[in-house]
């Protein structure tokens, strides 16, 4: 398959500093109409109540998570139906990844699971400005990606790729090994 010119969504995911939010900006800006899409913005925007996402997470929490992927599938649909390419990025683990493609039923959806290792992952978190990691340890949160989330789409091993190199693997690739729904006729 080509690239796709029908406005489509492309969820990206990974663990915390595995490059999600650099990758999923170079890739929203190959598109004439691109749109990134960060997840995490709608669980910023709770000012007060707000129930952080801990391995030992409250229902409260849970609540919070799924209304925040409500939210953003929401969002990725209205510029998509706009004739945007949606990038939207975000920590989706476990069966909320095939939830989510199933809340963008009639859209074209791809998916890319950015999959470094462990070792890199600890690399990249010391090189940034946030810190993502602290109550969850690198080591549990990716044995619920790589254990708990189901193997659909494209996963990649970035441990030796820079952004720039992760994003054309993924342009050469995601039409055909990232596709989740196919476009509508």
């Amino acid at each position: 398959m080509r690239f796709l010119r029908q406005p489509s969504v492309i969820v990206i995911t990974g663990v915390m500093a595995s490059g999600k939010s650099a990758v999923a900006q170079l890739l929203a800006e190959k598109f004439e109409r691109g749109v990134h899409l960060r997840g995490d913005s709608f669980r910023r925007m709770i000012v007060k109540g707000r129930e952080e996402m801990l391995p030992d997470a409250s229902h409260e929490a849970e609540k919070q998570l799924s209304l925040r992927y409500q939210l953003s599938a929401a969002t990725a649909r209205g510029y998509a139906e706009a004739g945007f390419h949606v990038v939207w990025q975000d920590v989706i683990l476990g069966p909320s990844l095939q939830e989510i493609t199933q809340m963008l039923n009639d859209l074209p959806v791809f998916v890319v699971v950015l999959n470094p290792s462990e070792t890199a992952i600890s690399a990249r978190e010391q090189t940034r400005d946030k810190k993502g990691y602290g109550v969850w340890t690198i080591q549990e949160l990716n044995r619920r990606l790589t254990e708990e989330t189901p193997r659909i789409g494209l996963w990649l091993d970035t441990s030796e790729l820079s952004q720039e190199e992760t994003v054309d693997e993924i342009w050469k690739r995601i039409w055909d090994e990232g596709i989740i729904r196919q476009p509508q006729q």
